[in-house]
């Protein structure tokens, strides 16, 4: 993140059936914090995501249920990252009743499957598997809103990390053609046009593989090696932000691996254009 970070309240109402609470976990990983939402209109509502367990976020929420006169009846969680669910403990202490979901669960939690459907007063929420941030995450359509939930695939500031980016990019491009209106990101503020961020998503890891490709077909003495590609692509970003990238670039060259476009040179630790590569 080189871009100054928008600042967002603690508790938000954001539409007439979604209400924001951060994390109360703020980092240069998590930005703002984690957002989790309530959702819903009615007595008993459906809650998006837990934070990582801070008694900030616990606090936060117990006020909205206090204030709203509501219950939580079920979470619905994208992922398994630990600022998404560490939360988890804290709301059923508070909520003893309330049902756990997420893609392959774990203890008692229930399983989430690929375009089911949670119901509450006011909502309705469609799952959608979009595996790339990590192998188990998923989206979730706000019906009602034609919005989307889009956990930490697609974030309301930067962009987003991933474990797989061939998966990834089908997932953006499967997520972009999903719905029409606003996106609810696991990080950052709320997104006014949901796919057209999809798609700069999209459009910024073609030309980051571009990039790559664009490097590896200069000469160097001695080859390229993971990082001195990142000194190219990133030399006006920060140095410190260089090691990150470098993560990403790796998943870029394995995704063209795959491809056939370069291949890798063990023995030197050096990439280079294969012979199928096109620019």
């Amino acid at each position: 993140m080189a871009e100054p970070l928008v600042p967002l309240p603690t508790i938000e109402k954001l539409s007439s059936r979604v209400i924001r609470v951060l994390g109360g976990n703020p980092s240069k990983f998590t930005l703002q914090g984690t957002n989790t939402y309530i959702v819903g209109q009615g007595a008993k509502r459906l809650l998006i995501d837990t934070g990582e367990g801070k008694p900030e976020w616990i606090a936060s929420l117990k006020s909205v249920l206090d204030n709203e006169k509501i219950a939580i009846d079920k979470v619905i969680l994208t992922h398994w990252h630990h600022d998404h669910v560490q939360g988890v403990p804290d709301l059923l202490d508070h909520s003893l009743n309330t049902k756990v979901y997420k893609n392959d669960p774990h203890d008692d939690w229930l399983d989430i499957s690929d375009g089911q459907a949670f119901s509450t007063e006011g909502a309705t929420l469609r799952a959608l598997s979009c595996p790339g941030h990590t192998t188990d995450h998923m989206a979730f359509i706000l019906e009602e809103e034609d919005a989307m939930f889009t956990g930490d695939n697609v974030l309301g500031q930067g962009t987003a990390v991933f474990e797989d980016l061939a998966a990834y990019m089908r997932s953006l491009d499967s997520m972009s053609k999903q719905f029409k209106g606003r996106a609810y990101p696991g990080h950052g503020p709320v997104i006014d046009d949901g796919p057209a961020k999809i798609l700069e998503y999209i459009k910024h890891r073609k030309q980051r593989e571009k990039q790559v490709l664009d490097v590896l077909a200069k000469d160097k003495e001695g080859g390229w090696t993971s990082m001195d590609i990142v000194k190219v692509i990133y030399k006006d970003y920060p140095e410190n932000l260089w090691e990150p990238a470098e993560k990403g670039v790796l998943q870029i060259l394995d995704k063209l691996q795959k491809e056939g476009k370069v291949a890798y040179d063990k023995g030197k630790g050096t990439w280079s254009l294969s012979g199928k590569s096109s620019l």
